[in-house]
């Protein structure tokens, strides 16, 4: 999801530069959309602010010749919350840092907790214990409301007064917030109770008899238990992306001449020579200088067998290495790191905001003025119209303000979002945005690129079939000397093959490339002509002579090519690229997921139909050149066909990738940062596309769980609370007359209960490998 400016704030002149803060305070979605506002209006040169409730991140976009990240911080803490540090969405910023202050915070939170407990529960067990005779006729001594008071007055203080600062600053944002329903709730209940005590002391009794310190503590404990509970559970949706992180190693081995000497990796720049000892992680990405071991990259690759390094591999940080000692040269650093650009793919989708979100958005931004004004009309109605008394129009009017939870509403998509691409993560699916996450649950059709995708992309010469007079070798090493100048794949191939062959090649007298058709070239005097038979035949060249061998090599899946020498026929060559491992599987289990599959190839029809049939697709589209691929997609939407999703290997697939609503890239492990693709698979394995696709079904149930819950639970017991019930005698009494206190337990209980349905996506089924499953029949292909 692109960046929208900022109403009323256009970026400036300058180029913007994106950072990411992380908050503290938030208590719900209107908080998030009250940083929002604050960037957005009250910072010149901010082009962009987004706030994630579940990650408690702000990122912004802003132009730093207007703005700077003093100017952030300052606006976010006149706003009343504050900032641990800046955070580079880079992946350089060190984690620890906001790591130990959220837990510094969570232990200022839990002592808060301690607190209220030690003052709420001995006053909640005196009050109902009075209220229901178990005690002796000292309980209700004139001075036990007092000792209410002594009790409830630190919880008031100590817990009650964050809920007062933070409805009161929401106030002064324009965006009321929780924090205001909390603390009118629990203060109108502590101030009506004070007066009846006032009122008791001076034997006046218009007030009733009975005081409610109790619901005044018990509702600010409860809830900020609640909220200390949420925000464990927090914690753990973002145990992925923490293990993400956790991979980076934080020192290095730096050889400074024959010296060795352990720095923090901070301090390691491209072209530094490191020591890697058997055992450890490969501090960072680089080429082996010296030494020979195998390498752990199951974090890139996802096989568990380490990979051969010698002099010249690459290698890549955090990858663990097995065997020998390394001497390794430090090519790339910081955030350009293909771990840190990894965790900042992780990063940026999670902070991102699902389309799903936007209804939660609009009714967070008046829930609270809708609550207020139910709170006072179930306050008026039965102290004045039901002739209740002021009494049980209080109590109504409290139960109503402390039941409502915009919080749950605001966890609802963003908690589900964090744990679902934190989950994919973990499989080597990454997700660009929380948008692709949602709109890969969509999907209708399933475009599969064949080169590169469906097939490894390393083709080789499995057939060599000369014309007559011509010898299988001359007519190899002649074609393979033409191609010597050519870049494309199959000419590659026929080169390797010679040079398997240990043939002779020398170099073209003169060499021409017709982009599209083929390549004409002068060896030893012959001209070469190297193309489709379409391309010989434009030169005048029969080729009849070959059909039959070249139909069977088609229909084995071989891509050919032909040659003409001296405007004759030579023969031709055939280049089999091998399947990618898994593509079978992974197009059965797209079948089962539902899913229409269609084959896109630049390659002649029969060899397009040939591994169509052999991995199970039953469409085949076939000779469409790279322009074409956009058009094909096109095709596809208009027709009705979408969602539609592309998936290919990111390089000449791009256009394609990005016209697709979602965009699948094959990373090769080094290249996990596929502009144009919305979902990477970082393992490269075709088996990934099936469970990116369950894993985003899963994750929009979840989410459509916790909004139904959201929705359902405010929707239905903001009116019990209002007393909607109390009609019906037959009902319980405790549903009858909602108290504040079960009121508050069930707002603790709402938010959490969100967090932790969430949390199930941690043990998500996203399918596990499975035998290849026979051919399908044969396809359908134009």
């Amino acid at each position: 999801m692109s960046p929208e400016p900022a109403p009323g704030n256009p970026p400036a002149g300058g180029e913007c530069v994106r950072t990411e803060l992380a908050v503290t305070g938030m208590t719900c979605a209107n908080c998030a959309l009250a940083v929002e506002r604050v960037l957005r209006k009250k910072v010149p040169g901010v082009s962009f602010a987004q706030v994630n409730l579940a990650t408690e991140h702000a990122t912004v976009e802003f132009d730093p010749a207007v703005a700077g990240h003093g100017d952030l911080v300052a606006a976010i803490r006149r706003a009343g919350y504050d900032v641990i540090e800046e955070v580079e969405t880079a992946g350089t910023a060190d984690p620890e840092r906001e790591r130990e202050a959220r837990a510094a915070e969570a232990r200022r939170e839990r002592r808060k907790v301690l607190v209220g407990l030690l003052f709420t529960v001995p006053l909640f067990a005196l009050s109902m214990g009075r209220d229901f005779g178990l005690f002796g006729p000292w309980a209700y001594a004139g001075w036990i409301p007092w000792l209410f008071l002594a009790l409830a007055t630190p919880v008031q203080i100590h817990l009650g007064g964050d809920f007062v600062r933070g409805g009161w600053h929401s106030l002064r944002n324009g965006i009321a917030n929780m924090d205001l329903l909390v603390a009118l709730g629990s203060f109108t209940a502590f101030v009506f109770s004070l007066a009846v005590a006032i009122a008791l002391r001076f034997g006046w009794q218009g007030l009733g008899d009975h005081v409610y310190f109790e619901t005044a503590a018990m509702i600010l404990t409860l809830i900020k238990t609640g909220k200390y509970l949420e925000a464990r559970a927090k914690g753990r949706t973002s145990a992925a992306l923490r293990a993400l992180a956790d991979l980076r190693p934080r020192t290095a081995r730096l050889l400074d001449g024959d010296e060795e000497r352990e720095v923090p990796l901070a301090e390691v720049r491209p072209g530094d020579r490191l020591r890697v000892r058997p055992g450890e992680q490969i501090p960072t990405d680089g080429v082996v200088i010296t030494g020979r071991s195998a390498v752990d990259e199951s974090l890139l690759t996802g096989e568990s067998v380490p990979v051969e390094k010698e002099p010249g591999a690459r290698v890549v940080g955090g990858t663990i290495n097995r065997e020998g000692l390394l001497t390794v040269e430090a090519r790339a650093v910081g955030s350009a790191t293909v771990l840190a650009q990894i965790v900042r793919l992780v990063e940026e989708a999670q902070a991102s905001r699902a389309p799903i979100q936007r209804l939660a958005d609009r009714v967070s931004a008046v829930f609270v003025p809708v609550v207020v004004a139910i709170a006072l009309g179930a306050f008026f109605f039965w102290w004045l119209a039901a002739g209740a008394g002021l009494t049980a129009g209080l109590l109504r009017m409290v139960a109503v303000l402390v039941i409502a939870c915009p919080c749950a509403l605001g966890l609802a998509t963003p908690t589900a979002v964090l744990v679902g691409t934190g989950r994919g993560a973990e499989a080597g699916i990454l997700f660009r945005s929380a948008e692709a996450l949602e709109r890969a649950g969509s999907l209708r059709t399933v475009v599969l690129d064949k080169t590169g995708t469906l097939t490894v992309g390393t083709p080789e010469v499995a057939a060599v079939v000369p014309a007559a007079g011509i010898s299988e070798t001359r007519l190899l090493t002649l074609v393979a000397i033409a191609e010597r100048g050519s870049e494309h794949p199959l000419a590659t191939a026929v080169v390797r093959e010679a040079q398997r062959r240990e043939l002779s090649l020398g170099e073209p007298e003169a060499f021409t490339a017709l982009p599209g058709e083929g390549i004409i070239a002068t060896v030893e005097g012959v001209e070469v002509a190297v193309g489709s038979a379409r391309f010989l035949a434009s030169r005048g060249v029969a080729t009849e002579a070959l059909d039959a061998a070249a139909a069977r090599l088609e229909a084995e899946a071989h891509t050919l090519l032909w040659a003409a020498l001296d405007g004759e026929l030579g023969g031709l060559l055939g280049v089999r690229d091998h399947l990618r491992s898994g593509s079978a599987t992974a197009v059965s289990e797209l079948r089962a997921l539902g899913l229409d599959l269609l084959l896109l190839s630049g390659d002649r029809l029969p060899v397009a139909e040939a591994v169509a049939r052999e991995v199970g697709i039953g469409s085949a589209i076939a000779e469409v050149r790279p322009d074409g691929k956009v058009a094909e997609i096109e095709r596809l939407q208009e027709a009705g066909r979408g969602p539609v999703a592309m998936v290919g290997d990111g390089v000449n697939d791009a256009p394609a990738l990005a016209r697709a609503e979602v965009g699948v890239a094959l990373a090769t492990g080094a290249d996990v940062a596929r502009e144009a693709a919305d979902i990477t698979i970082l393992h490269a394995d075709l088996r990934d596309v099936p469970r990116a696709i369950r894993l985003s079904r899963a994750t929009l149930r979840i989410i459509r769980q916790n909004l139904f819950w959201a929705f359902f639970y405010n929707v239905l017991l903001l009116p019990v609370a209002a007393g909607v019930l109390y009609p019906f005698t037959a009902l319980p009494t405790a549903l009858r007359e909602l108290h504040p206190v079960l009121a508050a337990a069930a707002m603790a209980a709402s938010s959490f209960t969100v967090v932790s349905n969430s949390l199930r996506l941690r043990h998500a089924r996203l399918g596990e490998p499975t035998a290849e499953p026979a051919p399908a029949p044969k396809a359908d292909a134009r």
